[in-house]
């Protein structure tokens, strides 16, 4: 006779993992998802680690916050350039030179830390920190391509990548944290490390690598701006059809091909792109902010830990928020979420002890990746599958330029009023963001409305 309690254990893992494991017992799935998280390693690890290591070498927050604001600005940049140049020429082409500049760079940068260097020479090797292939909207781009037309699994796909993601975080804070109060160098030599056996695996894995405009262009006999315009041309009958206007798209489709925008840019992505900077504005000042409370009670060696705490919160919302076929509306899911994380993160103000912070983001991390994940499921609805890599880049530069906004004004509150100071800009940040997102309400709503371009076959 079964034990009830270990059955009805087994049956609720078997509800959470399930769907998961299913996705991984895929050919090949597992070795580019977990490759991509080893390679973005960079994104936890690497801002820790410049600010702990710039505050020992130099004593200046100030400085640590201009240099993350610089890096952020370069990836903003040059983000969104990546993503096209991928979804144009394809993965590998561009992510091996990408990964060579970044090896170099960081090497350079770790070098005049450690030596006191001046300062101009950190801003000038700053931007080539941003030479990061963007793994994540990769990933997600091969998930997409294997799962076309499962909207089910695609979005549980999602979910994972969200959990993935998560992973990356929850290790590499903690990680970075402990590795850069030891040698800024160690830090760096592991990240590198991670870099190179995340872009093996990853980039060696090729049947499921989905094709460039320029491979479809080809198997077309097209140009590759001829195949570009008849792709735009579908992506806007798609959205027609759902408007009711069908017929008299259809009267008129022929001349439309011609003067279609090629562009992604519409209402939808602009609300997204908006959002995200609030987002990254305020969550990039209470990083910084909290290192510095942190550092004034004597408790740096745990700021990892309080990331990380927000991390695993963050992690279990991934894996329960993808383990359930939702019938809410996204949109509210999405609004749900980030009104939590904002108005939770904006009551760090208020708090007096390291661990009062830590609770606060185990209570509303578990909020984070699903507003992450609405984020890249809203995305379907708005741009065509052979440029998600550039969508996701986009709303990812956004974020940076928001983090880069974010921490330069906090590090200059932090050095006049310490921690307190920061925590008032990210207050202030928190709320501003949140009527940011809702300015773009009847867009967001509207794009959910629409099919997920992921139908279209070209």
């Amino acid at each position: 006779m079964s034990n009830p309690v270990f059955s009805g254990f087994t049956e609720v893992t078997h509800r959470l993992f399930g769907g998961y494991a299913e996705l991984l017992h895929m050919p090949h799935t597992a070795r580019f998802s977990i490759g991509s998280v080893l390679a973005c390693m960079p994104f936890p690890m690497i801002g820790m680690t410049i600010t702990i290591a710039v505050q020992h070498y130099y004593h200046n927050y100030a400085l640590a916050g201009a240099l993350a604001a610089i890096q952020a600005i370069a990836m903003a940049v040059v983000g969104p350039l990546l993503g096209k140049l991928v979804d144009k020429f394809g993965q590998r082409q561009v992510a091996i030179p990408t990964i060579i500049v970044w090896l170099i760079a960081a090497a350079a940068m770790i070098a005049c830390i450690t030596a006191r260097a001046p300062q101009w020479t950190l801003f000038v090797i700053a931007p080539f920190m941003a030479a990061i292939p963007p793994w994540g909207a990769m990933s997600r781009s091969r998930w997409t391509h294997l799962l076309k037309g499962d909207r089910v699994r695609t979005d549980r796909a999602m979910s994972l990548s969200g959990v993935f993601d998560e992973c990356m975080w929850v290790i590499g804070n903690p990680l970075a944290s402990a590795l850069a109060v030891v040698s800024g160098t160690l830090a760096f030599g592991v990240t590198g490390a991670c870099v190179v056996i995340g872009a093996l695996m990853f980039l060696t894995e090729l049947t499921t690598e989905p094709p460039s405009q320029t491979t479809l262009a080809k198997q077309s006999g097209l140009t590759r701006r001829q195949y570009r315009q008849r792709e735009a041309a579908k992506a806007e009958e798609l959205h027609s059809s759902a408007s009711k206007k069908t017929q008299e798209l259809r009267s008129s489709a022929s001349a439309k091909s011609e003067r279609v925008k090629q562009s992604i840019w519409g209402p939808g992505l602009i609300a997204l792109c908006v959002t995200w900077f609030g987002l990254g504005a305020f969550q990039s000042a209470a990083s910084i902010s909290i290192i510095a409370f942190a550092t004034e009670q004597s408790m740096k060696q745990y700021t990892g830990l309080v990331f990380a705490c927000f991390s695993i919160s963050s992690l279990c919302g991934a894996i329960v928020y993808g383990a359930k076929n939702w019938i809410t509306p996204l949109w509210k899911r999405f609004y749900f979420c980030l009104a939590v994380v904002n108005i939770g993160i904006g009551t760090f103000l208020f708090a007096r002890h390291l661990w009062v912070i830590m609770i606060i983001y185990l209570i509303i991390g578990v909020c984070q990746a699903p507003t992450w994940i609405n984020g890249n499921q809203l995305l379907l609805h708005i741009v065509p599958p052979t440029r998600f890599t550039e969508g996701v880049a986009w709303i990812g530069a956004m974020n940076s330029i928001g983090g880069s906004v974010g921490s330069a004004i906090a590090g200059i509150f932090i050095d006049r009023s310490g921690s307190q100071g920061g925590f008032l800009v990210v207050t202030l940040l928190a709320l501003l963001s949140l009527v940011l997102a809702f300015v773009g309400f009847r867009q967001i709503k509207s794009s959910t409305e629409t099919p997920t371009l992921t139908a279209i076959t070209v």
